[in-house]
């Protein structure tokens, strides 16, 4: 996991704890205060679903890159092997 990553991961896991915080503190009825736990922890699953759903496809990409540039380089060796046979 990258840096970015923790990072992103730590705000949203801080935010969530405030929100969380926020609404047991709240004078609601305990029967809205779930619902709007549920809301808004479905919104959180959403969002993080979202974000590991982007950083598949980036990792998919990379890995494409990588392949790539690994074929490349071995056409290249391959191809100064024969210059020098």
């Amino acid at each position: 996991m990258g840096m970015k990553s923790k990072v992103l991961v730590g705000i949203l896991g801080a935010a969530a704890a405030g929100v969380v915080i926020g609404l047991l503190i709240a004078p609601e009825k305990g029967t809205e205060m779930r619902d709007r736990i549920k809301r808004k922890a479905g919104g959180w699953v959403d969002t993080l679903s979202d974000l590991f759903s982007n950083a598949k496809g980036e990792i998919e990409e990379l890995q494409g890159k990588a392949r790539q540039t690994k074929s490349t380089a071995e056409e290249k060796v391959n191809k100064m092997k024969e210059s020098f046979s």
